[in-house]
């Protein structure tokens, strides 16, 4: 008896020391069909390495969001298509990462890939990160979509350019863009739009929740 009281005693413990903020959910919890793809707890994004913060791959947003978004995801589903996710709440510990890293002209292992034609030292000037992310709010998610296949793989639809992609194609009206991408953005946009996120214009990944509830405060529990 001693022994099973005392592991329901570690297990309420365990339970509280990964406890959200109130306020805030997690994505699988709200709707599992969601595919989560959170690139800064790996190596695969701008810096090359796993950001600090990022404690697990998951994500967490605030369940006014969450909400919305699933609802959304239940209209791509009818289509054979759905959601994927590269960020949601990020802390701002991980906005000062990014910061730092911003700082240290010698690191560009990712240029190449994701800033090719801008200098590191101006992502703040040019919007591409921002000194106060809204992601740290809990109400703003990086998102695409993906339609499915007749043997259930999700592919994504063409956008362009990837995720994080620092440079004007990346803008979701972006003029040059091919029809197909152009379609697509559109798409999304619109999906977005009409479910009460508003866009950004400088990527088109990048949506909030236009009433968000928590409009003025930036967290920083980390994703765990």
């Amino acid at each position: 008896m001693n022994k099973f009281i005392t592991l329901i005693i570690c297990c309420f413990y365990a339970c509280q020391l990964h406890a959200l903020p109130t306020g805030f959910v997690y994505l699988k919890d709200i709707d599992p069909s969601i595919i989560e793809d959170i690139k800064y707890h790996s190596s695969d994004n701008f810096i090359g390495r796993r950001i600090k913060g990022y404690n697990a791959a998951k994500c967490i947003l605030t369940y006014q969001a969450a909400y919305a978004l699933s609802s959304l995801q239940k209209e791509l589903n009818k289509k054979g298509m759905g959601f994927k996710v590269y960020d949601c709440y990020r802390p701002t510990m991980a906005v000062k990462n990014f910061i730092e890293w911003s700082q240290d002209i010698q690191d560009q292992q990712q240029k190449n890939e994701y800033y090719p034609h801008i200098n590191k030292a101006d992502f703040f000037k040019l919007g591409y990160v921002a000194e106060k992310s809204g992601h740290s709010r809990g109400s703003t998610i990086d998102l695409t979509i993906v339609r499915f296949t007749p043997d259930h793989k999700a592919v994504e639809l063409n956008m362009g350019t990837h995720f994080d992609f620092m440079d004007e194609t990346s803008h979701p009206l972006y003029k040059k863009s091919v029809a197909e991408v152009w379609k697509n953005r559109i798409f999304l946009r619109s999906l977005m739009l009409n479910g009460n996120f508003n866009p950004f214009p400088t990527e088109w990944w990048h949506f909030t929740l236009k009433d968000e509830p928590f409009p003025k405060t930036y967290f920083n529990f980390p994703v765990e």
